[in-house]
């Protein structure tokens, strides 16, 4: 399954400029369904929400470490509920720690990216999740 820019897409991050800086990039690369969440629990709420109104997200890119609910609780509250267990999940992170790719791939995401990044390699991480 090929990437679609048209669907519906979540940037989970607590820090506006950043959220705003993977926006643009996403749009650069034709994306227009993008929804923002400042971390895990409003995202969690919103990706629910999404399901029940039948239109739910189709890939979330979200990143680690935020107050609330991290990147990684959210990744892992999403793999344990039947509904969104395989959602596409693409994590972003400053750290660049071998064990934090470790844990979360063992916590199921579907990609890893870590910051600063172009838009070249986030095209190039997506296309890893949706080949």
């Amino acid at each position: 399954m090929a990437f679609n820019p048209k669907q519906k897409i979540l940037i989970v991050d607590d820090m506006s400029t950043m959220r705003k800086i993977i926006k643009n990039m996403l749009t650069k690369m034709g994306c227009d369904q993008l929804h923002e969440a400042e971390d895990g629990l409003p995202a969690w709420k919103m990706i629910e929400e999404a399901h029940t109104a039948g239109s739910p997200f189709e890939f979330i890119v979200s990143d680690w470490n935020m107050p609330g609910l991290t990147g990684l609780d959210l990744l892992k509250k999403i793999r344990e509920d039947e509904r969104f267990k395989t959602l596409p999940f693409l994590m972003i992170t400053a750290e660049a720690e071998q064990s934090n790719v470790i844990i979360a791939v063992k916590a199921g995401v579907s990609n890893f990216i870590v910051k600063p990044f172009s838009i070249v390699t986030l095209k190039e991480k997506i296309d890893k999740v949706f080949p």
